[in-house]
């Protein structure tokens, strides 16, 4: 909830700030700007917001993946009681814990809350790793889940969403106000959609930035629950296995033969290791 607040208060600061600055250059009407400002943080947040509400529903449907409600082996009865233990080390409700059918290993975490959240890994985790191994893969998730890594990236998507189209709209304003005072609709439109896709461009180096960073995290909760150990054996074992996740999904898997750039979702697999070692 803290969370949640900061960046709320974060992002209506910053609207104030550019509202104030818009104000003393005069651009536009108070009114005119306020129902820019209002615009754009509703087609800002309004897809990021209904993606994560439907995000455990999405994901259990994409790949197939099935709740473990009451085991049907020792297995299941393993993956669920480390679950169950990870998350009152973490004091949180426990997940729903399921299994979908894939032969690359890979795991991943969503949900809206940290309450209400799903933790899922492939038989290709289960076949291909040792039980150390899938413990480290399952602290990793349930690192993500206690950092609240879900909601943080939804915000800070709604925000960076909310200016693009801000600053897209406002300086498109300014390029198509004729000598007369009047406003070109045609160079409007098609000015802001350029500006969109260029702003869309460089926010998403921001959001990829902070993808990278919250894996570093992960991993970091996971080496203090499990120890370092299990967690860099886990992240070896990987290597060589790129997702298998659609596409949509890929920043929320584990596994990811990803290299490092500025649109990665995941450092690589290297740097991860490298980053457990010098911890």
């Amino acid at each position: 909830m803290k969370r949640i607040f900061l960046f709320i208060a974060t992002n209506i600061a910053v609207l104030v700030v550019i509202r104030v600055i818009l104000a003393i250059l005069g651009i536009n009407s108070t009114d005119q700007v306020g129902s820019l400002l209002a615009y754009s943080a509703v087609v800002g947040f309004s897809g990021s917001i209904v993606s994560l509400l439907m995000s455990k529903t999405i994901a259990k449907h994409s790949v197939g993946a099935v709740v473990i409600d009451q085991p049907q082996s020792e297995e299941e009865a393993w993956l669920l009681a480390t679950v169950e233990a990870q998350a009152r080390q973490w004091n949180l409700k426990t997940p729903e814990v399921a299994i979908y059918n894939s032969p690359e290993p890979n795991a991943f975490a969503t949900g809206a809350t940290k309450n209400s959240s799903l933790v899922a890994v492939s038989t290709g985790l289960l076949d291909h790793m040792t039980r150390d191994e899938v413990e480290a893969v399952l602290a990793h998730e349930m690192a993500h889940v206690g950092n609240g890594d879900m909601v943080t990236l939804t915000l800070i998507q709604g925000i960076v969403n909310t200016f693009v189209v801000f600053l897209a709209r406002i300086i498109s304003s300014m390029v198509a106000r004729n000598n007369d005072g009047s406003t070109s609709q045609s160079t409007y439109f098609m000015v802001s959609m350029v500006l969109q896709v260029v702003f869309g461009f460089l926010a998403s180096i921001i959001v990829m930035w902070f993808s990278r960073q919250r894996e570093y995290r992960a991993d970091a909760g996971a080496a203090k629950l499990v120890g370092a150990p299990k967690m860099i054996a886990a992240l070896q074992r990987l290597k060589g296995n790129p997702s298998d996740l659609p596409q949509t999904m890929t920043a929320m898997g584990i596994a990811s033969d990803a290299k490092d750039s500025w649109f990665s979702t995941h450092p690589s697999l290297d740097n991860r290791i490298n980053r457990l070692k010098n911890r």
